[in-house]
């Protein structure tokens, strides 16, 4: 799939695509409508008229497995497996083996940057730019402004040129100016460091749209030096053409749909935020560099693809959990010792990761667990929490998971705490931005226990409901963290709990019933060296020792984000104009998609 327009061709021929021909607004009401169509599992849409904007707005390309399958097909997997399977044949490379891949070697031929004289990208120049006249979105009710959501943001590292192609949030200021996000462990603000060093402005190209594997690329976990633009190439089975820039700038990608081009320079900052992310709450308004944009190039007829993140799972949970499948061979080829390794997308991704290794002397799962917290480059090692298994098991089955693990771990020697380490930006639940612990969980050997299923009560003292979330795992609801701080303390010495390995006190204990709420309400709320409790803790031999039941404290606390709502005026609106949207009655949405209330399809 080799541009934007491809892709929506392709999606239309299938009846995966749905036009929008009423007048719809950027500020809340568009990221409405998108979230209920992605929470019924609906097609794309393409939003035609955008008020106050220039261009059509295309939204939930990749919302189901189907339509990322459509973008991408198996060829990527087929290629990556077949490449660690060559990677793994090199010491005894003979003919015949060459021989046998040899069509991965005709692939391999086809994958790069080619330059070429023109395209579409250079057919109009804005120049002042109008940033006001793009339709940027704004997404959620305490959102700082309108944002770019689906920026291809590109940087080249001030000394050698390697570039970076990253995924970091846009926020319009003016016209002109916009606020650019960059985390830390991001590759685009490594260059950015190195060119403030020297008080030097830092080049940035912003492209929106284009081929469909540009915004893969963008948000796959490469080590810092692994170039993006080749990883594009791979994944569109082709070379990505390129067409120098007539300013000089970067080049540009020809079959991009927009590049917003300008500068970020040294030492400027603007507050940037609030925006609701994919952690399912707000992250707060902090200070950013600035982009101070001279110019946009764009197609004539130019399409702007956008997105909405929220409370998972939203349209990027099928594009991460597509990286993961594609990256897993190349991640084995690293670490040959770890199995299988997968991040639960229901919890943001980065606060809870599983690895299968195979321990062939006693505690050498410790060695693959520090392996994956100290990831060179990538996202592994933002991990906030890691499980560590020795059986295949379907690691995306989290209770399964879980209840293999809960019947093998000795909580004295199996579970560490490390506090004082960073966090990632996004996670509010450390002591300070950037600042929080990690936990490691092994459970691995034959299992040592048996696990109960069935809770028979009574309640805890305190506790208003307490429900199973797997063997050997309860939920317990009880007083909220304003009114009794030190419940979880309390709770973890009731002897009512007794046999039950691991507790999660949380707001509202009915989540066990649903897996991925529970896995989203859960670990964005913890912070391992702040919020776990055991029945007794002791010290031996500088190790923290804990005699079960333990106890993680989720319940939402003082300094955390709000959770993300749509607003009821928003809400109204769009439950009321639902057939000025879809006047053919062909698409359904779901109220509630967040689940806040309870669901509720609103069908035509």
């Amino acid at each position: 799939m080799k541009t934007l327009r491809d892709f929506l061709s392709l999606l239309q021929k299938e009846g995966e695509l749905v036009e929008v021909d009423a007048p719809v607004s950027p500020d809340l009401e568009l990221a409405e409508v998108h979230r209920r169509v992605v929470a019924s599992n609906g097609p794309a849409l393409l939003f035609t008229r955008v008020e106050g904007a220039d261009f059509p707005c295309a939204t939930n390309l990749f919302g189901t497995p189907r339509r990322v399958e459509m973008a991408f097909g198996t060829r990527p997997e087929l290629f990556v497996q077949e490449l660690v399977g060559l990677a793994q044949d090199l010491p005894a490379l003979s003919a015949r083996k060459l021989w046998q891949r040899r069509s991965l070697l005709g692939q391999a031929l086809q994958v790069g940057l080619k330059t070429v004289s023109s395209g579409p990208i250079l057919e109009a120049r804005q120049s002042p730019p109008r940033l006001d006249r793009l339709p940027l979105l704004k997404t959620w009710p305490e959102d700082g402004g309108f944002f770019v959501t689906l920026p291809l943001v590109y940087t080249e590292h001030p000394d050698t040129g390697h570039h970076n192609l990253g995924m970091y949030r846009i926020q319009r200021y003016d016209t002109q100016t916009t606020g650019v996000h960059w985390q830390i462990q991001k590759g685009g603000g490594f260059h950015y460091h190195v060119a403030q060093e020297r008080d030097q402005a830092l080049p940035l190209t912003i492209f929106v749209g284009g081929p469909p594997a540009l915004i893969l690329a963008a948000i796959a976990p490469l080590p810092e030096d692994l170039p993006e633009l080749i990883l594009a190439s791979l994944l569109q089975g082709g070379k990505l053409r390129r067409v120098a820039n007539p300013t000089g700038h970067h080049p540009l990608i020809a079959q991009a749909e927009f590049a917003i081009q300008g500068v970020v320079p040294p030492h400027l900052r603007r507050p940037e935020g609030p925006f609701g992310d994919h952690y399912g709450y707000y992250s707060l308004q902090h200070d950013y560099p600035v982009l101070q944009v001279s110019h946009i190039y764009h197609r004539r007829d130019a399409i702007f693809p956008a997105t909405v993140v929220g409370k998972p799972p939203q349209e990027d949970f099928f594009l991460g959990n597509y990286i993961q499948r594609l990256m897993a061979p190349l991640s084995r080829l690293v670490m040959p010792a770890i199995k299988a390794i997968w991040s639960y997308g229901e919890t943001g991704y980065h606060c809870l990761t599983c690895i299968v290794v195979q321990e062939r002397y006693p505690r050498e799962a410790m060695k693959f667990a520090f392996r994956i917290l100290g990831e060179d480059g990538g996202q592994l090692a933002l991990t906030k929490f890691l499980l560590v298994i020795d059986q295949p098991l379907d690691l995306a089955d989290f209770r399964q998971v879980l209840e293999h693990l809960l019947a093998r771990v000795r909580f004295e020697t199996d579970f560490f705490l490390i506090a004082n380490l960073a966090m990632d930006t996004l996670d509010y639940t450390g002591p300070a931005i950037n600042k929080g612990s990690k936990g490691i969980l092994v459970g691995v050997g034959p299992a040592i226990r048996d696990l109960p299923r069935t809770f028979a009560g009574p309640l805890p003292a305190g506790a208003r409901e307490v429900l199973p979330y797997c063997a050997g795992c309860l939920a317990v609801s009880g007083p909220a963290y304003e009114d009794d701080s030190a419940y979880a303390r309390q709770l973890a010495q009731d002897l009512t709990l007794a046999g039950w390995p691991l507790v999660f006190l949380v707001d509202q204990a009915h989540i066990a019933q649903h897996s991925a709420r529970f896995l989203w309400a859960t670990f964005t709320r913890y912070e391992p060296a702040g919020d776990t409790y055991a029945a007794d803790t002791q010290v031996r031999r500088h190790h923290l020792c804990f005699t079960p039941p333990v106890v993680f404290d989720c319940r939402m606390k003082p300094g955390y984000p709000a959770e993300l709502v749509t607003d009821e005026a928003t809400a109204t609106k769009v439950t009321r104009r639902w057939l000025e949207y879809f006047p053919k009655g062909n698409v359904e949405g779901v109220e509630d998609p967040l689940g806040n209330t309870g669901f509720g399809l609103l069908k035509t």
